[in-house]
């Protein structure tokens, strides 16, 4: 180990000893302990770094990362400078801060960190995500970006990105996930993402079932902000797709002038992501867009084709090989893994399906896995390198009876191997349940295949 990767874990190691919401099991969780105190006192300390950036600011359920990805290729198509804060990371921690598709180099964030430190030790309980943040914000101005896109972490009202005052606040699909947090119906869900609506900010909001969209309506009603609905004034219309990506036609449905596409025309567009809902992504990313646009931002529909059609946003519907297929989605919930395995079947051609799964145990693991075992002709459960990933034996226990075989298998790659193996020529493996669990496979692929890519030494 060189002096600089020595330097990098240590600072590794030392983000993460701090308290992680991310790695804490659902009943270590203090809810009362969220709060944007300490991330406001940190910013307030080096700068107010936050306060220098333009910023969009996107909350959700599912597709948040999808429309973040997207929404920041086309502003770098358009040539600005854009930082993208995402979460969680598949192979390296500094994916979740960069700048133009640029990650965050390792001598930046051992620079950024010692920075930090003597005021991260100032502060009562300070944590991971709380650091994560400083980072990223603190990065992104000393860079200069002209925009930054970000993504919250958890929820949305007490997230520690929730200190920004963002061009455009925007929701997309919200579902049932981290109850135990959020609350356990949809609008208290709804309530907490509401929670980055800024007084007199336009909202750009997904579709949504009827109670989650009563509760941003009403926010936004309290707050004057402009709500556009994906759906109702912004829709969409499938195209042609393949193995490759899919086309769709994009049509504004706001009557008044001086956005991206007026007068109600529509546009066709093209995506390299599979899955009806990344058109309803992308759709929500260009509604962004036009919002921008009406802040005298500069961006063409010109712009708008070329970023969406470079976007990369690795294990999402990832096809790595064709024979047999093998594809890698980060499907953590109930509605996601449904429609996923809708997906799978509409856009790919395959006999049998044998699916590689493995889930944190504060999802609904019994309808995840009613689902899966109704697809799948074997399912083999593996347990992420990850602290919060469930135990195989738990999973299987959780999992009611079914035709289907279930088979353990300790370590991802070791399942993944179980899984190709089994598999004819016209046969489709999946691994799916976690992005932690993708990160995992999608590295012993990826290092199986002699492909460079940038990892870190430990989680």
């Amino acid at each position: 180990m060189t002096s600089q990767d020595r330097r990098y874990q240590e600072a590794l190691d030392y983000i993460y000893s701090f308290v992680d919401q991310e790695k804490l099991a659902p009943d270590k969780y203090v809810p009362t302990r969220f709060d944007l105190e300490n991330m406001k006192t940190l910013l307030s300390m080096v700068g107010d770094p936050h306060r220098r950036l333009r910023a969009i600011h996107v909350a959700g359920t599912k597709g948040k990362g999808s429309t973040c990805a997207m929404t920041a290729s086309v502003l770098q198509a358009a040539g600005y400078r854009v930082g993208l804060f995402t979460q969680p990371h598949l192979h390296t921690f500094r994916e979740r801060i960069r700048i133009n598709d640029r990650l965050m180099t390792e001598e930046q964030m051992i620079a950024a960190l010692d920075g930090l430190k003597p005021f991260i030790q100032q502060l009562p309980d300070p944590s991971t995500f709380e650091i994560m943040t400083a980072l990223a914000f603190q990065h992104f101005a000393e860079q200069k970006v002209d925009l930054a896109v970000v993504e919250t972490g958890l929820g949305g009202r007490l997230d520690t990105t929730n200190v920004i005052e963002p061009l455009v606040a925007v929701i997309t699909s919200i579902s049932y996930d981290h109850t135990y947090i959020l609350g356990d119906t949809l609008e208290e869900i709804a309530s907490e993402k509401a929670g980055i609506i800024k007084e007199g900010r336009p909202v750009v909001c997904s579709p949504q079932m009827a109670a989650a969209e009563r509760v941003i309506a009403n926010v936004c009603h309290k707050k004057r902000s402009p709500l556009i609905r994906v759906g109702r004034d912004w829709l969409w219309q499938p195209g042609e797709a393949n193995m490759e990506g899919q086309s769709f036609e994009a049509r504004c449905g706001i009557p008044d002038p001086g956005g991206l596409i007026e007068g109600q025309r529509s546009r066709d567009f093209w995506i390299p992501l599979l899955g009806r809902y990344q058109l309803v992504n992308a759709t929500t990313a260009i509604a962004t867009i036009d919002q921008l646009c009406r802040q005298e931002i500069g961006i063409s529909l010109e712009h708008v084709a070329e970023g969406l059609r470079r976007v990369k946003w690795p294990g999402r519907l990832e096809i790595l090989t064709r024979e047999p297929l093998l594809v890698m989605d980060g499907a953590h919930n109930v509605d996601s893994v449904q429609r996923l395995m809708g997906a799978l079947r509409q856009y790919l051609a395959f006999d049998d399906l044998i699916l590689v799964v493995g889930f944190s145990l504060d999802k609904d693991i019994t309808a995840i896995m009613r689902e899966l075992t109704s697809h799948a002709e074997e399912v083999i459960v593996t347990q992420a390198d990850h602290p919060r990933a469930g135990e195989p034996a738990v999973i299987v226990e959780r999992t009611e009876p079914s035709e289907t075989p279930l088979t353990i298998v300790s370590d991802p790659a070791s399942a993944l191997w179980r899984a190709l193996e089994l598999a004819d020529k016209e046969d489709l493996v999946c691994v799916t349940g976690s992005l932690h669990l993708v990160g995992d496979a999608r590295a012993a692929w990826l290092e199986a295949q002699g492909q460079e890519f940038e990892r870190d030494p430990a989680f």
